[in-house]
C-alpha cells in the first residue's frame, strides 16, 4: 500500500468516473485501474462496485476512503510543517468564498494575490456555507470566506471584516429623508434577497419578520432588487461594499441607517481547527488589506494578522 494508492482512491471517490479520475491524478486510465485492483488484492477487499454506467463505492470502500483522506491530509502536513520553518510560500491554495461575498471581494482578490504571490497555484471556487464547511472537514478546502457566526465542530473562525448595510430608496420613497429609521417605511413595500440579507443577527428585525410591509419578494441578486426598486417603488437593503456597483443617480437613492437596530454583517475566515499552514493564511489577509477600507477590517488583522 503506497501513498499514491491512496490518492488515486480518493480521487475515483470524488469523480466516481475513472477517465477524470486519472486525468485528475496525471495518469492513465489503465494505470488508475490496475492501481486500484493492486490495492484492493492487497487488502483483500473490493473498495468499488463499477459498471458501465456508475462507479460506487462498497461499504468496506468508505470506510477506507475516510481513512484515506486522513492519511493522506496527516502526510501533507509534514510538507506543510517543513515550508512553514523555512518561511516558504508555495504550493496550492484551495479557497472557497460565499456567493453573495464573492462579487464584492473576489476580482480585486484574485488579481492582487496572483501578482503577490506567483508560486502558489491559487484555485476559488463560490460555495455556499454549508457545502463550504463540509468541503473543509473533509480536506477539499484549505480555507473558506463566508458570513460570520456558521459555528461547526472541528471547524475555527477567525474574522476578517465587518461590512454596514445601506438602504436603497426608490425615487418616490422618502427620497427627502436625510437618514433612514425603520418605522419611517414600515408600510411601504420591502424587497429581500433571499438566504443572502436576512442573515442571522444582520439586518433590521423586521427584515427577519417578513409580514410586515406590503410586499415582500425574494429575488436572486442585489442587482436584481435594484431594478426592482427602480421599477416599483419601496426599498430594500445593500451591502456598502455594493455603493462602487451603482449609478451616480442611483446612489442618490441611498441612506444610511440609523436607530437601534443591528445593520451589518461580519465576515469570516473558516479553517480546520488542526490546520497549520498559518503563512498562507496570511497571504488571504494580506492581499484583502490590498483593496479592502482599513475601516472594516477587523483591527487585530490589520496590526498582527493571523497567528495560529
Amino acid at each position: 500500500m503506497t501513498l499514491q494508492q491512496l490518492k488515486y482512491i480518493v480521487a475515483i471517490n470524488r469523480y466516481r468516473n475513472f477517465a477524470k479520475a486519472a486525468d485528475a491524478c496525471g495518469i492513465s486510465q489503465p494505470t488508475l485501474s490496475a492501481m486500484l485492483v493492486k490495492l484492493e488484492e492487497e487488502l483483500d477487499v473490493r473498495i468499488f462496485e463499477r459498471s458501465n454506467k456508475s462507479v460506487q463505492p462498497t461499504s468496506s470502500g468508505e470506510k477506507i476512503i475516510r481513512q484515506a483522506e486522513r492519511t493522506i491530509a496527516e502526510a501533507e502536513r509534514i510538507t506543510w510543517l517543513v515550508n512553514e520553518d523555512k518561511g516558504s510560500i508555495a504550493g496550492e491554495l484551495l479557497l472557497a468564498i460565499g456567493p453573495t461575498i464573492a462579487p464584492y471581494i473576489l476580482p480585486k482578490f484574485i488579481r492582487h494575490y496572483v501578482e503577490d504571490y506567483p508560486s502558489v497555484k491559487l484555485r476559488v471556487m463560490e460555495l455556499k456555507t454549508d457545502a463550504m464547511l463540509n468541503e473543509l472537514l473533509l480536506g477539499h478546502l484549505d480555507a473558506g470566506i463566508a458570513i460570520s457566526g456558521n459555528m461547526r465542530q472541528g471547524v475555527l473562525e477567525i474574522p476578517l471584516y465587518t461590512e454596514r448595510f445601506m438602504v436603497y430608496l426608490s425615487e418616490h420613497c422618502w427620497r427627502k429623508l436625510p437618514v433612514f429609521r425603520p418605522e419611517n417605511l414600515e408600510h411601504e413595500k420591502m424587497w429581500v434577497m433571499k438566504e443572502a440579507q436576512c442573515l442571522r443577527e444582520s439586518a433590521f428585525s423586521f427584515c427577519k419578520a417578513r409580514t410586515k410591509g406590503r410586499h415582500v419578494y425574494e429575488a436572486g441578486s442585489i442587482d436584481t432588487l435594484i431594478r426592482i426598486v427602480d421599477e416599483n417603488g419601496g426599498f430594500t437593503i445593500i451591502p456598502e461594499m455594493h455603493l462602487p456597483f451603482l449609478s451616480d443617480k442611483q446612489r442618490e437613492n441611498v441612506r444610511r441607517i440609523e436607530g437601534d437596530y443591528l445593520s451589518q454583517r461580519r465576515v469570516s475566515l473558516y479553517i480546520r481547527e488542526d490546520y497549520i499552514r498559518q503563512s498562507m493564511l496570511n497571504t488571504i489577509t494580506k492581499t484583502l488589506l490590498r483593496f479592502m477600507p482599513d475601516k472594516m477590517m477587523e483591527e487585530r488583522i490589520v496590526k498582527y494578522g493571523i497567528k495560529l
